[in-house]
């Protein structure tokens, strides 16, 4: 060799090559900064002709937890699936492959399982931020933190219409 290293792409690049598409998962929770990273997430599965997975999560509130099988929870995930329908609704995606899911627990630790099958995660930011963020944790931390691929945290634009 004349000095430079031949570069051997590890075990996930040569996967990722392999793979039918480039795979793209979005968190959508109804707010605007998700409907905003829905967006995000629709345009570059476009760009780089991929596919999308929209996923929403729900799980029990607090104040039942201990009681499963004691209370029907199942308008709970009724109604997320309502929220994830209507999220879709807002954005154009009739050209990009979308599979939409919606899965029981911790929008943190949904996301992050998903971020083995994926290229991306795209998930908004409610830019809580500062001594109530400390307080509360963010989605989007813990999943930039903890994401087994790249992660894109989209914060809203002001200048853009909500729809």
């Amino acid at each position: 060799m004349t000095g430079v290293e031949a570069w051997h792409p590890g075990k996930r690049e040569v996967l990722m090559r392999e793979a039918e598409a480039f795979r793209v998962v979005v968190g959508v929770d109804g707010s605007r900064p998700s409907i905003h990273a829905l967006a995000w997430a629709v345009r570059e599965a476009r760009l780089r002709r991929g596919t999308l997975r929209v996923l929403t999560a729900w799980d029990y509130p607090a104040v039942i937890a201990g009681m499963d099988g004691v209370l029907d929870v199942s308008h709970i995930e009724d109604a997320t699936r309502r929220t994830q329908s209507v999220a879709l609704s807002k954005v154009a995606h009739d050209d990009v492959p979308v599979s939409a899911e919606v899965l029981r627990g911790s929008p943190a630790s949904v996301l992050v399982e998903a971020s083995v099958l994926a290229e991306l995660i795209v998930i908004g930011s409610r830019g809580l931020g500062g001594f109530g963020g400390l307080l509360l944790g963010s989605v989007s931390a813990q999943v930039a933190r903890h994401a087994a691929c790249s992660v894109l945290v989209v914060r809203p634009r002001e200048d853009l219409p909500d729809r």
